[in-house]
Protein backbone atom coordinates (compact mmCIF):
# COMPACT_ATOMS: atom_id res chain seq x y z
CA UNK A 1 0.00 0.00 0.00
CA UNK A 2 1.36 3.35 -0.94
CA UNK A 3 0.91 6.53 1.50
CA UNK A 4 -2.11 8.00 -0.97
CA UNK A 5 -3.90 4.54 0.21
CA UNK A 6 -3.52 4.87 3.81
CA UNK A 7 -4.80 8.65 3.45
CA UNK A 8 -7.83 7.27 1.56
CA UNK A 9 -8.07 4.54 4.44
CA UNK A 10 -7.85 6.88 6.92
CA UNK A 11 -10.15 9.51 5.59
CA UNK A 12 -12.34 7.10 5.03
CA UNK A 13 -12.54 5.75 9.01
CA UNK A 14 -13.05 9.90 9.98
CA UNK A 15 -15.80 9.77 7.64
CA UNK A 16 -17.37 6.91 9.16
CA UNK A 17 -16.86 8.15 12.59
CA UNK A 18 -18.23 11.66 11.80
CA UNK A 19 -21.36 10.25 10.14
CA UNK A 20 -21.96 8.06 13.37
CA UNK A 21 -21.31 11.48 15.68
CA UNK A 22 -23.80 13.25 12.91
CA UNK A 23 -26.41 10.29 13.61
CA UNK A 24 -26.16 9.89 17.06
CA UNK A 25 -26.15 14.16 17.40
CA UNK A 26 -29.78 13.72 15.35
CA UNK A 27 -31.23 11.21 17.60
CA UNK A 28 -30.05 12.09 20.64
CA UNK A 29 -30.02 16.15 20.26
CA UNK A 30 -34.28 16.31 21.90
CA UNK A 31 -32.49 14.14 24.97
CA UNK A 32 -29.75 16.76 25.60
CA UNK A 33 -31.42 19.50 25.16
CA UNK A 34 -33.60 18.15 28.09
CA UNK A 35 -31.07 16.69 29.91
CA UNK A 36 -29.81 20.36 29.62
CA UNK A 37 -32.99 22.35 30.59
CA UNK A 38 -33.56 19.90 33.77
CA UNK A 39 -29.97 20.95 34.94
CA UNK A 40 -31.18 24.55 34.07
CA UNK A 41 -34.34 23.79 36.03
CA UNK A 42 -32.59 21.78 39.17
CA UNK A 43 -30.11 25.02 39.58
CA UNK A 44 -32.50 27.54 39.43
CA UNK A 45 -34.96 25.91 41.71
CA UNK A 46 -32.02 25.49 44.32
CA UNK A 47 -31.36 28.69 44.03
CA UNK A 48 -35.20 29.41 45.11
CA UNK A 49 -35.10 27.29 47.77
CA UNK A 50 -31.98 28.82 49.27
CA UNK A 51 -33.54 32.16 49.06
CA UNK A 52 -36.97 30.79 50.84
CA UNK A 53 -34.85 28.87 53.17
CA UNK A 54 -33.27 32.81 54.10
CA UNK A 55 -36.81 34.43 54.45
CA UNK A 56 -37.90 31.52 56.84
CA UNK A 57 -34.87 32.35 58.86
CA UNK A 58 -35.57 35.94 58.91
CA UNK A 59 -39.07 35.49 59.27
CA UNK A 60 -38.65 33.13 62.40
CA UNK A 61 -35.61 36.23 63.87
CA UNK A 62 -38.56 38.30 63.36
CA UNK A 63 -41.23 36.10 65.25
CA UNK A 64 -38.79 36.12 68.21
CA UNK A 65 -38.23 39.55 68.46
CA UNK A 66 -42.02 40.32 68.12
CA UNK A 67 -42.42 37.45 70.54
CA UNK A 68 -40.08 39.54 73.08
CA UNK A 69 -41.54 43.02 72.30
CA UNK A 70 -44.57 41.59 73.31
CA UNK A 71 -43.50 39.86 76.64
CA UNK A 72 -42.00 43.36 77.27
CA UNK A 73 -44.92 45.21 76.84
CA UNK A 74 -47.08 42.43 78.63
CA UNK A 75 -44.57 43.55 81.97
CA UNK A 76 -45.27 47.07 81.51
CA UNK A 77 -48.62 46.85 81.05
CA UNK A 78 -48.41 44.18 84.15
CA UNK A 79 -47.08 47.05 86.36
CA UNK A 80 -48.62 49.87 85.35
CA UNK A 81 -52.27 47.74 86.19
CA UNK A 82 -50.26 47.61 89.68
CA UNK A 83 -49.81 51.10 90.00
CA UNK A 84 -53.35 52.24 89.25
CA UNK A 85 -54.61 49.28 91.82
CA UNK A 86 -52.18 51.13 94.51
CA UNK A 87 -53.58 54.70 93.53
CA UNK A 88 -56.84 53.75 93.54
CA UNK A 89 -56.10 52.45 97.25
CA UNK A 90 -54.62 55.47 98.02
CA UNK A 91 -57.34 57.37 96.68
CA UNK A 92 -59.46 55.59 98.99
CA UNK A 93 -57.92 55.82 102.00
CA UNK A 94 -57.57 59.94 101.62
CA UNK A 95 -61.78 59.79 101.45
CA UNK A 96 -61.60 57.97 104.45
CA UNK A 97 -59.41 60.18 105.82
CA UNK A 98 -61.00 63.19 104.93
CA UNK A 99 -64.66 61.78 106.23
CA UNK A 100 -62.76 60.78 110.10
CA UNK A 101 -61.17 64.53 110.00
CA UNK A 102 -62.17 66.68 112.63
CA UNK A 103 -62.50 70.34 112.28
CA UNK A 104 -62.56 71.55 115.71
CA UNK A 105 -59.31 70.66 117.43
CA UNK A 106 -58.81 70.04 121.40
CA UNK A 107 -62.71 69.50 122.13
CA UNK A 108 -64.60 66.29 122.92
CA UNK A 109 -67.40 67.74 120.19
CA UNK A 110 -66.55 66.37 116.64
CA UNK A 111 -67.50 68.20 113.84
CA UNK A 112 -68.82 66.57 111.88
CA UNK A 113 -70.44 64.15 114.43
CA UNK A 114 -69.99 60.67 113.29
CA UNK A 115 -68.98 57.52 115.37
CA UNK A 116 -65.57 57.32 114.38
Amino acid sequence: MELNDWVILITALGGIEGAKQLVKWVLNRKYEQRKEDASADAAEYETERQQVDWLEKRLAQRDAKVDALYGEVRKLESEKLDLVYKNHELELQLKEADMKKCLRRGCGDREPPSDY
